[in-house]
């Protein structure tokens, strides 16, 4: 990540209550992208794991770079993992879903953490990311606030992303568009397809 895990790291104790809980339904139809069965998903800069709390798989395991957003994870029962997207302390192939919700513009050298994404995908397993698109009238006065307040966040519009997914090895899908968007990469799977 960028210099912004000290932020999230002072910031861990109040985050659920001030950000608004991740859209289920949004999240779930990125999940439906997959070809296969969702056991095993990881929430990638997952923070409190606001996103993956909203949704249902047998595993659930936030990874994070802010130790106290891995505390507040715990609190609300979920396994957790302190590590950076850009080296995932994962297996390869050994998760069918990573979710990356409204974190990806905090993450550098994107292309990285892409590429472990794509790693730890079991065939026919699926990337969803959530995001801003910062081309739109409210994304980019999100991107003004977020230099305003001192992240150094870096947003992309969900072609760029469909480009870096393609790159990384995935099968992109924009599942949604418009200010908050969501973009799914799916791992080859086993027959090709």
């Amino acid at each position: 990540m960028h210099g912004d895990v000290g932020p999230f790291d002072r910031f861990a104790p109040v985050y659920d209550r001030v950000m608004p809980p991740a859209r289920r339904g949004l999240l779930r139809d990125g999940l439906a992208v997959a070809e296969r069965d969702v056991e095993r998903m990881v929430d990638v800069g997952g923070g409190s794991g606001r996103a993956i709390r909203r949704l249902d798989a047998p595993q659930r395991t936030v990874v994070d770079a802010a130790p106290g957003m891995l505390r507040q994870a715990r609190r609300h029962g979920l396994d957790t993992v302190a590590g950076d997207a850009r080296r995932l302390p994962l297996k390869s192939g050994s998760v069918d879903a990573v979710l990356v919700v409204d974190a990806i513009h905090h993450m550098d050298r994107v292309d990285d953490v892409l590429a472990e994404a794509a790693r730890v995908l079991r065939p026919g397993g699926v990337l969803v990311i959530r995001d801003f698109d910062p081309v739109t009238l409210r994304g980019r006065g999100l991107v003004a606030a977020e230099h305003l307040v001192g992240f150094e966040s870096v947003f992309y519009t969900p072609a760029e992303l469909v480009e870096k997914l393609t790159a990384a090895g995935l099968r992109p899908t924009i599942v949604e568009e418009g200010f908050g968007y969501t973009v799914a990469g799916v791992a080859e799977s086993e027959t090709g397809k």
